[in-house]
């Protein structure tokens, strides 16, 4: 409840607390909100509890014919509304048959082989290989890789614990046996590195019984 006097909270405030209490991803949150900001410019900036079905699909339906968006980019923005209007606004939007959909370009998937995964890996050094091989052995994603912290890697029972993943859901996958290795030596190097960052930069003092940091 606003106090006495306080505004109440701007749209795409609402909308990014509504998103983070569904524990979306940043990258959701990102895109929800760019989405909602064009489309309230498209419509001369008026607020869309003002609008409904009929400016929505004439949104979408202009991505498609005049920017020329790619189905998975207009499935997005429709994500988006939906959202606000059914989460933030509490509207329910007639399904949406007017919408000109953006064509889907028929293309066959490309998977490559495990010779030619092994090619691009041996073409890779350092830190990316390293990560690369995580995700095509592990099948991390991008951001999963990046996040990935020691303690989820567990040498033991040769696994890896992915926290908060898609959908916020953490999961269990294998630790790869090409990785061990070199995950362990990027370890090594990592804190190595760091102890002689510590000393070399803020100097050890010792006290009675315990080390401090100056």
């Amino acid at each position: 409840m606003n106090g006495v006097g306080q505004p109440p909270p701007r749209l795409l405030d609402q909308l990014r607390g509504r998103i983070q209490a569904k524990h979306y991803s940043p990258r959701t949150e990102e895109a929800y909100v760019s989405w909602v900001r064009a489309f309230v410019r498209f419509h001369g900036t008026r607020h869309p509890a003002t609008l409904g079905a009929a400016e929505v699909t004439a949104f979408l339906s202009h991505l498609a014919v005049h920017r020329r968006v790619a189905a998975s980019t207009q499935n997005q923005a429709l994500a988006a509304l939906l959202f606000l209007y059914r989460d933030v606004l509490g509207i329910d939007l007639p399904w949406l048959d007017e919408v000109v959909r953006a064509k889907r370009p028929a293309r066959l998937p490309v998977v490559l082989t495990p010779d030619e995964i092994r090619l691009v890996l041996e073409r890779m050094d350092g830190a990316p290989r390293l990560m690369a091989t995580l995700m095509y052995g592990a099948g991390l994603r991008v951001l999963e890789a990046c996040r990935l912290r020691v303690k989820d890697v567990d040498f033991g029972r040769n696994e890896i614990l992915v926290r908060e993943g898609k959908g916020d859901r953490d999961r269990r996958t294998v630790l790869p046996e090409a990785a061990r290795d070199p995950l362990r030596a990027h370890l090594d190097r990592v804190l190595r590195q760091h102890r002689s960052d510590l000393a070399r930069g803020a100097g050890w003092v010792e006290l009675p019984g315990r080390l401090h940091i100056k």
